[in-house]
């Protein structure tokens, strides 16, 4: 493609976009009644595509005043976008009602691939460890198993607190380094082509299979499931969502289509940052229950498991039509 066709096929979306931003710098001199508003998801989409057009015509070595015409339009837009944002509680607001759950919608089928990932090791190990109870030792060694069989024995006053922690502060402390830690692996993994991603989530899966299958032989599944049940709704789905966001990554390492890999891979950082931070904060939700909710010993099973149908359900309504309208 020579320069003078790049120009043509682009021309009139360059020229929407600078249209596009000189309206939204018209509406903020002269007040939002004064002034039409502006689609902010469709200028996203120009100034994307305008990047990618950008990087394209820099590789090709197109000449000077179509690369510097591009980098202009880019800025304009890049100084809008980034530089005129909402902070406090309206931001929040926002993120919480359709930035997140839009978010991972968008990546849905990422979604689902961390979704069986996670779940296909953690059925299968669950089954063959409940009919084969020394297979656990293939997963976990021996202290590792017997520490789990004490945590869940219903012995304690709180269950599935740590023999050398006294405190349910100390312990939603000690939940959320975890949590955290296996949701980073997670994320963080993408960047090895997706394949740590990949790994994390089959070795979590296989984890939570199999101390779920030999609680479950050992005679100990209601009092294992009774404390996992609630804080499991936000806990594993968080653990999908940062496996979900390393797969995005990895894929933008793998098949960076038109652009750099460096480019491809900030590209996917910058979409999946909203899911980032909202597995953050239901990471913190998990431990906050797990630590006072879940480990108390006085509620009874029924409210223990009317609760946690209530947060299940909660949870996935919210990523299914939180937001929808908005899309």
């Amino acid at each position: 493609m020579t320069p003078l066709q790049f120009e043509s096929l682009y021309e009139a979306d360059w020229k929407r976009l600078e249209d596009m931003v000189q309206q939204c710098l018209a509406r903020g001199r002269r007040g939002a009644a004064r002034a039409p508003a502006v689609q902010g998801e469709q200028l996203a989409i120009l100034y994307r595509r305008a990047c990618e057009q950008l990087a394209l015509a820099r590789q090709r070595a197109y000449p000077p005043y179509l690369v510097e015409r591009l980098e202009r339009v880019t800025g304009d837009a890049h100084q809008l976008i980034y530089q005129r944002r909402q902070f406090g509680a309206a931001a929040f607001r926002e993120f919480i009602a359709r930035g997140f759950p839009r978010t991972v919608r968008q990546h849905r089928y990422y979604v689902l691939a961390a979704s069986l990932l996670f779940l296909v090791p953690t059925l299968v190990l669950g089954v063959l460890i409940h009919q084969r109870p020394d297979l656990v030792l293939s997963v976990m060694d021996a202290n590792t198993a017997d520490m789990f069989e004490q945590m869940y024995s219903g012995d304690g006053e709180s269950l599935g607190r740590r023999r050398d922690v006294n405190s349910d502060w100390a312990m939603f402390g000690y939940y959320i380094r975890n949590n955290v830690g296996v949701s980073f692996q997670c994320f963080a993994g993408g960047l090895f082509l997706g394949l740590g991603s990949i790994f994390y989530l089959v070795f979590n899966g296989a984890q939570a299979g199999a101390v779920a299958g030999y609680l479950t032989e050992r005679g100990l599944g209601d009092t294992f499931y009774s404390f996992v049940v609630t804080h499991a709704s936000f806990e594993l789905t968080a653990i999908v969502l940062s496996g979900a966001a390393g797969l995005r990554l990895g894929n933008a390492l793998l098949a960076p289509r038109r652009l750099t890999r460096r480019a491809s891979l900030v590209k996917a950082a910058v979409e999946v940052a909203p899911m980032v931070y909202g597995f953050a904060l239901m990471l913190l939700i998990a431990a906050a229950i797990e630590g006072f909710w879940s480990s108390a010993t006085w509620l009874p099973g029924v409210v223990r498991y009317s609760v946690a149908a209530a947060c299940w359900a909660g949870v996935l309504s919210y990523f299914i039509w939180q937001g929808r309208r908005a899309d």
